[in-house]
């Protein structure tokens, strides 16, 4: 790995939160929402995941993502590093898609795995190495099986460890077994990085330097704790955190990520709850619950 890419993966440590995009009740982009949404999370933020999974990168357009990047580069209230969403399973695609971005001022791409077509651990090697190959920043491997049913197994994550242009992993896989073989076998500057609010505190004991957050978008601050403490080893403290987050969490995805952050965030006037099809709106039984265990478990 280069110095320079050395030097990148210092951003990453800490809290990412993987921003939703807000729209408009018409469903374009709210720029304006956008930009205090900005405000609100670099409150507890390390730095900024553009257009990942949260963001609903799979129902905005070309010209929306760049429309966003450009406003999150000029919005950025305290000039935290950024990481932009480009993955696919179409593999020249995806980098014809990162030919077609600015990544200037862009830290790192984040790539998810290849979803539906479910390749072999081989075609995801593969796949990677050409986006590695292709981009001309730092690549941060995404693997979240209970979205794409295509896992990055240990031995793969390892492999693609080696290339100079691949400098982490999110890992949502939930296999605690899977993250402790990566940490026995990876480059000592490669960033295994939490890709499940609720084991962050457990990966960050076998060494994850953080986490991508989707609890980060309306409760920066108390999670930014739990993840500060946490990597100073302080667990007491960051678990007071962790189990206030713990009453909500559930409620974020009960109708699928990210309605339930976005109501979190209509309540706190931070943007609509508007999401594109076939995502719908929080019901209002959801919505009652978000209020009710927001008010019992103290966050704001």
């Amino acid at each position: 790995m280069s110095e320079k890419f050395q030097e990148t993966t210092k951003k990453f440590k800490g809290v990412g939160p993987a921003l939703i995009t807000p729209f408009k009740e018409d469903l374009t982009v709210d720029r304006e929402a956008l930009e205090k949404l900005l405000i609100h999370t670099a409150k507890g933020a390390d730095y900024f995941v553009v257009q990942g999974t949260t963001g609903e990168s799979a129902t905005t357009t070309l010209k929306e993502k760049q429309e966003i990047l450009a406003l999150v580069k000029t919005h950025n209230p305290k000039n935290l590093p950024i990481v932009f969403g480009a993955g696919g399973n179409n593999t020249q695609a995806v980098i014809d898609f990162i030919g077609q971005i600015d990544l200037s001022g862009v830290d790192a791409i984040l790539s998810a795995s290849p979803h539906y077509n479910k390749p072999s651990q081989e075609g995801i090697y593969q796949h990677f190495v050409k986006i590695a190959e292709a981009s001309p920043v730092p690549v941060i491997l995404y693997n979240v099986p209970g979205r794409t049913a295509s896992n990055i197994k240990a031995e793969t994550t390892l492999r693609l460890a080696q290339h100079e242009n691949i400098i982490g992993i999110k890992e949502a896989s939930g296999d605690l077994g899977q993250c402790m073989e990566i940490m026995a076998g990876k480059p000592k500057e490669f960033l295994l990085i939490s890709g499940d609010d609720l084991l962050t505190n457990a990966m960050i004991t076998l060494g994850a330097v953080g986490v991508i957050s989707v609890l980060a978008n309306p409760f920066p601050e108390v999670f930014a704790e739990m993840v500060q403490n946490a990597l100073k080893g302080d667990f007491a403290k960051s678990n007071e955190s962790l189990f206030k987050l713990l009453r909500v969490n559930s409620l974020m995805y009960e109708e699928s990520n990210p309605v339930g952050a976005k109501e979190a965030l209509r309540q706190q006037g931070v943007c609509g709850n508007y999401v594109r099809m076939p995502l719908m709106q929080a019901t209002e039984g959801l919505s009652k619950r978000i209020a009710e265990k927001i008010k019992e478990s103290g966050l704001k």
